[in-house]
């Protein structure tokens, strides 16, 4: 049996937002969230890291966002997970950078650890694929394409007596 709680996270106690500062009410609950103990429950806690995911992520250079996620913050660690070996040690070098970018949103994290991994981070983007449209005659004769011809030229034409098929 699962239990949910109705209550919402507190909000911290902590001091105002200077002004200027880039942090929404959503991103503040969502910091609330996993900050303080209601984070057990694993809907906020995922709601709570996608929020910070998009705080993050476009701190990021555009090349290597694209290819990290965010994955966990708890006990001073920001998780992330990159898609390929390169984007794990592209991210390694911009450790310093995302870790000062995730103080300055309230985090209080020390340290960085990446996980590789096989399977793509975000689902592809399916299109739905369109026959081509066959072209003109494609796959018929010389003789069978005049032969349709002529049957939809006689469908066409009056029957004798000057009324269509059908007409009485």
């Amino acid at each position: 049996m699962i239990v949910m709680s109705d209550s919402l996270p507190r909000r911290s106690s902590s001091p105002k937002v200077p002004a200027g500062a880039e942090r929404s009410a959503t991103m503040q609950s969502a910091l609330d969230a996993l900050l303080s103990g209601t984070a057990r429950d694993p809907v906020r806690h995922a709601l709570g890291l996608d929020a910070l995911d998009r705080q993050l992520r476009p701190l990021l250079p555009p090349q290597l966002a694209a290819h990290a996620r965010l994955a966990n913050v708890a006990d001073g660690r920001l998780v992330f997970l990159v898609d390929s070996p390169i984007w794990h040690a592209r991210l390694r070098l911009a450790a310093s950078e995302l870790l000062d970018a995730a103080r300055s949103l309230g985090l209080e994290v020390r340290e960085l650890a990446i996980k590789t991994t096989s399977q793509p981070l975000r689902p592809p983007v399916q299109t739905p694929a369109r026959a081509p449209a066959p072209a003109a005659g494609a796959g018929r004769s010389t003789a069978a394409e005049e032969a349709f011809r002529a049957a939809l030229a006689a469908l066409s034409d009056p029957a004798p007596g000057g009324k269509a098929e059908g007409e009485r």
